[in-house]
């Protein structure tokens, strides 16, 4: 594999009985993704699927570039790396380099991916092409539990968009109910949350479908700042449910403001009032 090749040439990999590692004291900015010590580092590599235990190794946390053909396991000619197959962090980098190039904007996936995927995958990409960084911007969205578990497919517990709309949920709830977490955060999803939302919703149709209310000017500034902040959805919730309280409690004259509400709402947050 020819970045595996590279790297070995550049004295960044390393050869242990037959498998190839990358030595992550090769980049300055390791752990700058993540921003994590080592000992964290150290209990999530052998949590996901790194050998942080293995001897020889040069540094615990190094992943590993190429592995050597084992019985059983699929390989492929490696050429001078030997039968084998490549590590999931290099696989990555190779895709991303080749169609995206160094310097993309976003990479983005679960809170689980920072380390050591992105963390390795930016380190690999750097020591490559002696840029940085290998991404501009990371997102990692926090995970979702259900029944005090992590949703996922391989356990099967989870909460389809779909059930919940043949069961007659709107679907403007069920949106309602994801944007009430910050995308970062991890959360329980629950029936009560749900209830939660349709209430929500229910507030905000009522308020916007009053003839008139109080200046709506203000309302789509915050949010649009909230959503700016780091997407902070949750803010932009609450500002809007304070404009609906308002609402209720003493109404206004400017007769613009329920459809300005109504069309900040659709088109900042994906809300159909």
């Amino acid at each position: 594999m020819p970045l595996v090749e590279r790297l070995r040439d550049l004295g960044a990999a390393y050869e242990l009985e037959g498998d190839i590692y990358f030595s992550v004291e090769s980049d300055p900015s390791f752990g700058s993704v993540s921003r994590l010590d080592a000992e964290a580092m150290r209990l999530l590599s052998a949590e996901r699927g790194g050998d942080p235990e293995r001897p020889g190794k040069k540094n615990p946390l190094d992943p590993m570039l190429w592995m050597a053909a084992r019985d059983g396991e699929p390989s492929w000619d490696g050429g001078s790396l030997g039968r084998g197959r490549p590590g999931w962090h290099i696989e990555c980098v190779a895709i991303a380099l080749d169609h995206l190039g160094m310097g993309f904007d976003v990479q983005g996936g679960g809170s689980d991916l920072a380390f050591p995927h992105h963390e390795m995958g930016a380190s690999h990409a750097q020591v490559l092409t002696g840029e940085r960084p290998f991404a501009k911007t990371y997102v990692h969205a926090g995970m979702v539990a259900l029944d005090g578990e992590k949703m996922s497919k391989s356990k099967g517990n989870l909460v389809f968009v779909s059930a919940l709309r043949r069961d007659g949920v709107d679907p403007a709830a069920i949106r309602l109910a994801l944007l009430a977490h910050h995308y970062r955060s991890d959360w329980e999803w629950t029936d009560g949350l749900l209830r939660e939302a349709e209430g929500r919703l229910g507030r905000w149709r009522a308020a916007v479908s009053r003839p008139d209310g109080p200046s709506a000017d203000a309302l789509v500034e915050e949010i649009r700042g909230a959503l700016a902040d780091d997407l902070d959805s949750p803010a932009a919730l609450a500002a809007v449910d304070r404009w609906a309280a308002a609402q209720s409690a003493t109404g206004g004259t400017d007769e613009g403001a329920p459809g300005l509400v109504s069309r900040a709402v659709d088109a900042l947050l994906g809300v159909a009032l």
